[in-house]
């Protein structure tokens, strides 16, 4: 798609480009390939640089209430030092990698509502223009689809999704943000659990998942009361084949509930021995962005839960509104 506000900084006249990602979704740590396209102005022009920047919708969370913005985590030269004729047409290919911790936009092609884009800057004549921007599908790795699959044959169901600003403490994370997946307790944890929250921090060598258990204050361990539990597990790439996730899955449930009342048999509160999450990250939500509706998820998995929520023309909606004023700024809004 061409952006409405295209080029304005280079004025009435100037190139038009219009990138074109190639079908399909990617997967985390996956190349990302297609094409901009480049048509001339009223006049030869030299195209010095043309740069993909991967955006996305963050949410943030203080003591006194929460915010929301564009987020930029990572930027790719692609092409660059070449004269465009007056109403010339030419294409430049490209083929990026993405960063390991690229948040999920799908699971079995049904979205989370996750708003990822990638936006295309065209410098011309010493002058950058934000121009170009689509909307980013990203599919679960191998590890990440099992793992929510397992929880969705135990009875868990889709609530929202969302990208929080901060660092989970412990562990390997890069971005500045990190994706969390909410999900209704199944009917065997509903009297302990409020919510399960999983977080994928995918690395070359596998997937670290985080588990966090929002505890209810009643029932089988009311007596500890409320609270949060934390635990983490590391799958290898090479290991995903040939396991029994359900029953794998369902250990690392149980053993994040036990955690929990162990711990706070003892005294203890907060997240617990295993670790907690740190920097911006303050609260739970109760819904992610642009998500429509979700239902329970059954034997099918995980996806049956969830229900599709924007399409390609209002995820590039969201993302713009989210980095609207802020073209000055190259990092983006964190908060």
């Amino acid at each position: 798609m061409v952006f409405k506000r295209l080029l304005g900084a280079l004025g009435v006249g100037a190139p038009t480009v219009d990138t074109v990602l190639a079908p399909g979704p990617v997967v985390p740590g996956g190349t990302l390939s297609g094409e901009v396209r480049l048509k001339g102005g009223n006049a030869d022009y030299e195209i010095e640089q043309i740069t993909l920047e991967l955006v996305a919708r963050v949410e943030a969370e203080y003591e006194d209430g929460e915010a929301e913005g564009g987020v930029a985590f990572g930027r790719f030269t692609v092409g660059g030092g070449f004269r465009l004729g007056e109403e010339a047409e030419q294409s430049v290919p490209f083929s990026v990698t993405l960063p390991w911790e690229t948040p999920v936009t799908e699971l079995h092609g049904q979205s989370l509502g996750i708003v990822l884009g990638v936006r295309t800057e065209l410098e011309v004549a010493g002058a950058k223009d934000k121009g170009d921007l689509d909307a980013l599908s990203v599919a679960p790795l191998p590890a990440q689809e099992a793992v929510l699959e397992a929880l969705g044959q135990l009875g868990f169901g889709f609530a929202s999704a969302d990208l929080e600003l901060g660092h989970i403490h412990g562990t390997g994370q890069q971005l500045p943000f990190y994706q969390e997946v909410e999900l209704r307790p199944a009917p065997q944890y509903a009297e302990v659990l409020r919510e399960l929250e999983v977080t994928f921090l995918a690395s070359p060598a596998g997937v670290e998942v985080v588990l966090e258990g929002d505890k209810r204050g009643s029932g089988m361990f009311g007596q500890f009361g409320g609270g949060d539990a934390v635990n983490r597990h590391v799958v290898a790439h090479e290991d995903v084949e040939h396991r029994d996730w359900t029953a794998e899955v369902d250990a690392w449930v149980r053993a994040l509930v036990d955690a929990r009342a162990a711990y706070a048999g003892h005294g203890g509160g907060g997240y617990g021995a295993h670790g907690h999450k740190d920097g911006y990250h303050g609260g739970h939500h109760g819904s992610g962005p642009g998500m429509g509706a979700a239902v329970a998820a059954g034997a099918a998995g995980l996806a049956a839960g969830v229900v599709g929520g924007m399409v390609a023309a209002e995820v590039v909606d969201e993302i713009g509104d989210a980095f609207e004023g802020e073209d000055e700024d190259e990092g983006g809004d964190e908060g």
